[in-house]
């Protein structure tokens, strides 16, 4: 499954793992003339740079900038930060005389080099987090007065790694919710489905599961507006998730189940779902089934 590193989105999804936090916030929705989305894959980011490195042969002076901003992230996705900053020190100078689309997405993947879904709670200071603030501020408003919707969401939902505390987080993630639905750009409406997410799991942290579970299946029907059959399942998995939460553990382990077999017959088998069912069959006592999860698991890694 993917994460909350994310933005839409990939960036990005919210969900906990055996390794942290996980969110549904990965993927970028797509730039206005630059088609950023199908470049990215965001479980390959080694192949999503030899993308945007193909794409720059040919691009103008503001898509190659674009361009060079998500190969910074790239390098963010593989812990690497100082190396996307390097990157990103590299155009600066270029980047403020160029478009707002430019300036806006320059802020926030040099944001997201210092708070991001990749960093550990460890490497996070007060001076990390206020750096990173003032970026996402600079992003939100740069795309604010663009009329660039879809970033200016992008930059709202990233303070949500600012302010970690569960309160701050549903906050942030209401304050880009209101915008996403005040917006007529179809490419904002693309954020609804992990939106949703953040605020169900930021509900889930404060024990709220009912309210939870209604943003968790909103997230389901928008993704299955969407079609995508990995962020389906990782809709059903929260949903499961949240189910185990309020003590439903037969409904939780029927979608496990079926996420597992879903996974498994498309080559994906999924460590997550895994550890919930390890979870699952020990919550229910039996022990034989929890362990063979729990080496199923550690064999998916």
């Amino acid at each position: 499954m993917s994460d909350r590193l994310h933005g839409s989105s990939a960036n990005i999804l919210k969900r906990p793992t055996a390794c942290g936090l996980l969110w549904l916030s990965l993927l970028s929705p797509p730039a206005m003339a630059l088609d950023i989305t199908s470049l990215w894959d965001f479980g390959n980011p080694t192949l999503s740079e030899q993308r945007f490195r193909d794409a720059l042969n040919g691009a103008s002076a503001d898509e190659a900038l674009i361009l060079q901003t998500q190969i910074a992230r790239s390098y963010g996705l593989r812990n690497e930060a100082e190396r996307g900053r390097a990157l990103l020190a590299s155009i600066s100078e270029a980047a403020k005389h160029a478009s707002p689309e430019v300036r806006a997405r320059y802020a926030l993947e040099l944001g997201r080099t210092w708070a991001s879904a990749a960093h550990t709670p460890e490497s996070q200071t007060a001076e990390t987090r206020e750096t990173a603030r003032r970026l996402y501020t600079e992003a939100f408003e740069t795309a604010r007065d663009a009329k660039l919707d879809y970033l200016a969401i992008d930059a709202l939902h990233m303070m949500a790694f600012v302010d970690t505390a569960p309160e701050a987080q549903l906050a942030w993630d209401l304050k880009a919710l209101a915008y996403m639905e005040s917006s007529p750009q179809a490419e904002a409406k693309r954020w609804e489905g992990s939106l949703r997410n953040n605020i169900g799991y930021a509900l889930h942290e404060q024990g709220r599961y009912d309210e939870a579970m209604a943003q968790f299946r909103l997230a389901l029907a928008a993704r299955e507006r969407e079609g995508k059959a990995e962020r389906i399942r990782e809709a059903w998995w929260m949903i499961a998730w949240t189910l185990r939460a309020q003590g439903k553990l037969d409904d939780a382990l029927a979608i496990q189940l079926r996420l597992a077999s879903e996974a498994d017959a498309a080559g994906k088998p999924d460590p997550d779902v895994f550890e919930e069912l390890e979870l699952l069959y020990r919550a229910k006592g039996d022990e034989t089934r929890a362990t063979a999860y729990a080496a199923k698991r550690q064999a998916a890694g």
